[in-house]
């Protein structure tokens, strides 16, 4: 089993900041991909940002300039930095995993989901 633990959501005006984290913990080997995902009242749960464990990244369109994602591959963690908040931006925001455990089976993973609110 591979377990995340997100953290820093919580409520902030529009034009604010917010950074999120994400901790992956249990017997991993190799982490490939660690994405953000988030899901609005009434929407479909979509992707914002990925990025492998070379550093390559993808974003949603909507949140290209606005969002930087990072990871700590000593750390397992994965970060999302989200600048110039819009209401539109207000979801659960979900941390995604996928990679190998050390007994060769593969894990996709996710977290419990953390609130982010952006009032206008």
């Amino acid at each position: 089993q591979v377990q995340l633990v997100e953290s820093g959501g919580g409520l902030v005006q529009a034009g604010g900041s917010l950074r999120l984290s994400c901790a992956a913990s249990g017997r991993i080997f190799s982490i490939n991909v660690m994405n953000w995902y988030r899901q609005a009242p009434g929407k479909q749960r979509e992707l914002v940002a990925a990025i492998t464990s070379g550093g390559s990244t993808n974003y949603a369109d909507s949140v290209k300039g606005r969002f930087t994602i990072s990871r700590d591959n000593t750390k397992n963690t994965v970060y999302l930095q989200m600048n110039t908040l819009k209401p539109e931006d207000t979801a659960v925001y979900y941390c995604n995993a996928i990679g190998v455990m050390v007994v060769a089976a593969s894990f996709n993973s996710w977290g419990q989901g953390t609130q982010v609110t952006v009032s206008s």
